[in-house]
């Protein structure tokens, strides 16, 4: 079974959509699959640790163009890692920044919970 190249969206879509979505949104969680469908262990997490806080903040899908988010999102954070997450514009971390803000009390305040 041929799997065809990624399909998704170039370079310069991504790095407009990216900029777009991080400027805004209080908060953004750049992730692999859906809010309803996560694709990997760390998005869930990521998804699950903002959920505890969060009622409404923006999520993007961005298996759709991988390699393209990737870039994109390095230029914000210095990561190329997936999922990331952004509060006001700025680099929050991944999964493991996020629960470590959580087990030090300090999560619902980065994402100025209600």
């Amino acid at each position: 079974m041929d799997f065809p190249p990624n399909q998704g969206l170039d370079q310069e879509e991504v790095n407009e959509q990216v900029a777009d979505v991080i400027e805004e949104n209080e908060v953004v969680l750049f992730m692999k699959g859906t809010e309803l469908m996560p694709q990997c262990g760390y998005s869930r997490k990521a998804l699950g640790l903002i959920d505890h806080h969060r009622d409404e903040y923006e999520t993007v899908d961005v298996l759709e163009s991988l390699d393209e988010y990737r870039v994109a999102l390095e230029e914000y954070s210095g990561w190329e890692t997936i999922p990331q997450t952004f509060v006001d514009g700025e680099f929050v971390g991944g999964s493991d920044i996020l629960e470590e803000l959580q087990e030090r009390g300090e999560l619902a305040e980065t994402l100025d919970a209600e």
